[in-house]
């Protein structure tokens, strides 16, 4: 197991004036936490694009890993030689069938995490 230590500011730690207890953000910040699994910023949705495209399913995961297929290989995980055409269109057409007016904030929001967890991964491979 392993314990979650948060710096807080000195004042955290000092009596308030009018009850002369402590603040109890201290002991939230000292809670047990288990090891987490999915320690990267969006390796969920990584991992979930990872199963759908080893099971042939082309799914909004399943496009994002496959727009992020090149720099994924080069970090060293191991994906399917066959990955759909055109990934980037298909993806924001997916995302256009649910709903339209919202498909060019998620489509970029999807990227972002993308490119977050593939900074995170190639930071943890150093």
């Amino acid at each position: 197991r392993y314990y979650f230590h948060r710096r807080l500011p000195a004042a955290a730690n000092q009596p308030h004036a009018e009850t002369n207890r402590t603040s109890g953000c201290v002991r939230l910040y000292r809670a047990k936490v288990e090891l987490m699994e999915h320690a990267l910023p969006g390796e969920d949705l990584i991992e979930q694009g990872m199963a759908d495209l080893s099971a042939g399913k082309e799914t909004i995961p399943a496009l994002l890993v496959s727009i992020g297929a090149p720099r994924l290989r080069l970090i060293g995980f191991d994906l399917p030689t066959e990955l759909p055409s055109l990934p980037e269109h298909r993806l924001y057409d997916l995302l256009a069938l649910d709903d339209e007016d919202s498909a060019h904030s998620r489509y970029n929001s999807l990227i972002r995490r993308l490119v977050s967890f593939e900074r995170a991964a190639e930071c943890v491979k150093k």
